[in-house]
């Protein structure tokens, strides 16, 4: 991911983090996806936590994965299907 978009990201996490609960992590990412969609288009996937695992496919440079505080963040864009 860019650096304006990692930026971008962690801006959006530390609102979420200020606007809900650390235990509201389904609000906390939908509100992550909301930021991303709006601001680069549709397509954005957000998943928080501290203790998941993931397997999926994303177009080059829209992905990051980042802790903030206790909580991990990923963040990608999914890919289109043939």
């Amino acid at each position: 991911m860019p650096v304006k978009m990692q930026i971008q990201a962690m801006t959006a996490a530390s609102q979420a983090l200020d606007l809900y609960d650390v235990f509201d992590l389904k609000s906390i990412a939908a509100h992550i996806k909301k930021e991303f969609d709006k601001k680069y288009g549709s397509g954005w996937q957000c998943v928080v936590g501290s203790n998941f695992g993931c397997f999926f496919t994303h177009p080059k440079g829209t992905f990051i994965y980042f802790t903030l505080e206790t909580l991990n963040f990923l963040i990608f864009k999914g890919a289109s299907s043939p």
